[in-house]
């Protein structure tokens, strides 16, 4: 268990007990459902591009600031991060639990306490315990916001964007692409081709299945990197290999030979392998949208959800 705060200083929110970096800004969002969720804004002070990294349960803030700064110093660019929930996890949940500060009293500050598949509730001082629930549609909410702030708040355009997803974060990723048509890139990393295939080798998509990845794929219109270890022991490497099939702007995808699930960005090749794809996606233009493009940009907030059974429907 790790646990970290944060707190509010000078009109800006800080995580304690993560490295101190004037060039890193923390967000407390709001979603369109009311939850709330902390986000990590990692400025490069020449950085052209933007990374919306989302990622899966198997990981906690200090294991990913450390990636974040590799990233951000070897590929020159802005990464914009929020943790995201496994509903479809093999070992299932587990609690998470934000626990308010309750001597504060100014009600500024927030203790949270992390285990090891991410967060599921925020509750702040104050402001009792959130509703928010780990659940497919809520991550889609999750994402729209962390997009949402990325172009309210910096003016960043989706052209400008590299959309993330690793593990089960390739869901909510996805989603997105799968609704802004002038989008730079799209990583996908040790992805799923669907909550239900990562359990069972099903040959159809069955109506409750959740994370449709291998549907949406099929609805994105720029250049997909995918990187997946061979020796994948959680989300077999079948997936990545079909999820490249689908891909309609197939890039050169990385394979790693012997690797796992969780470790593939201690293999020299994964970053030589990510500069390759950023500094291609420097080259390419990007066409003005057509009027249908248009429409399903904005569809995005007007989506559909099946609130019975907490599947989104696209």
């Amino acid at each position: 268990l790790r646990s970290y705060v944060l707190s509010l200083h000078d009109d800006s929110f800080v995580l304690t007990s993560i490295t101190a970096d004037k060039n890193v800004d923390v967000h407390v969002l709001d979603t369109k459902v009311g939850n709330k969720i902390v986000a990590t804004f990692w400025k490069h002070p020449f950085g052209k591009f933007t990374l919306l990294y989302s990622h899966g349960n198997a990981a906690d803030l200090g294991q990913m600031q450390e990636l974040f700064i590799e990233l951000r110093a070897h590929l020159r660019l802005n990464i914009m991060s929020a943790i995201f929930f496994d509903p479809s996890s093999k070992s299932g949940l587990k609690d998470y639990l934000i626990e308010s500060n309750r001597d504060d009293p100014k009600g500024q500050t927030v203790s949270l306490s992390l285990a090891a598949s991410g967060v599921q509730r925020y509750d702040y001082s104050g402001y009792g315990a959130s509703t928010g629930k780990p659940s497919e549609v809520n991550t889609y909410y999750d994402i729209e916001a962390v997009y949402n702030c990325l172009k309210d708040n910096y003016g960043i355009k989706q052209e400008d964007i590299i959309l993330y997803g690793q593990s089960v974060g390739s869901g909510p990723t996805l989603h997105l692409a799968a609704r802004l048509q002038r989008l730079r890139g799209v990583v996908l990393h040790s992805a799923i081709l669907s909550g239900i295939r990562v359990l069972y080798n099903v040959k159809m998509t069955l109506w409750f299945d959740i994370f449709k990845n291998i549907d949406k794929i099929q609805k994105v219109s720029c250049p997909i990197l995918v990187i997946h270890g061979t020796n994948d022991d959680i989300v077999d490497f079948s997936h990545g290999k079909r999820l490249w099939e689908l891909a309609k702007e197939k890039y050169d995808p990385l394979w790693v030979q012997g690797g796992g699930h969780c470790n593939l960005e201690t293999y020299p090749e994964y970053i030589r392998h990510l500069r390759k794809f950023v500094s291609a996606m420097e080259k390419i233009s990007i066409q003005k949208p057509n009027k249908q493009q248009s429409s399903s940009v904005s569809c995005m907030n007007s989506v559909k959800h099946n609130k019975c059974l907490g599947f989104g429907k696209s």
